[in-house]
């Protein structure tokens, strides 16, 4: 973002400049087809980020239509696809430890029928005391 800052010209300096429509849709173009960022066009031109985008609002192809597309760079396309490889990778871990707390309560489940004994504790019930 161009903060004042990094501006060389003084703000009269600024404001004294004009643009033509021509220069304006152009460089809305050039945004839009990913040609240059809007933080770059703000540094190279000294305009300020809301000039920007009201350039956009008023000289973008986008603007009146309901979709807006997304570009991606190559960057974000390769994180997006090892955070899904991530998440599919957790979710193959949780699915094989649920398969193993399953088999774990049906082994204890079969060896209380088989011995006759609870071996799940139950909670809120004290252990008898056989010490006496």
């Amino acid at each position: 973002m161009a903060n004042r800052s990094k501006f060389t010209m003084t703000e009269a300096q600024r404001r004294a400049r004009t643009f033509s429509e021509s220069f304006k849709r152009q460089k809305v173009q050039q945004v839009e087809l990913g040609q240059i960022r809007i933080a770059e066009l703000c540094k190279q031109y000294e305009i300020s980020t809301m000039t920007a985008y009201r350039w956009i609002n008023k000289y973008g192809t986008m603007k009146d239509k309901p979709e807006r597309i997304v570009v991606e760079t190559q960057s974000d396309a390769k994180e997006l696809l090892n955070l899904k490889k991530k998440i599919a990778e957790l979710e193959r871990i949780v699915g094989q430890k649920q398969m193993l707390l399953d088999f774990k309560d049906k082994m204890i489940e079969i060896a209380e029928e088989e011995y006759g004994v609870d071996i799940k504790k139950k909670f809120g019930t004290k252990p008898s005391d056989t010490t006496g």
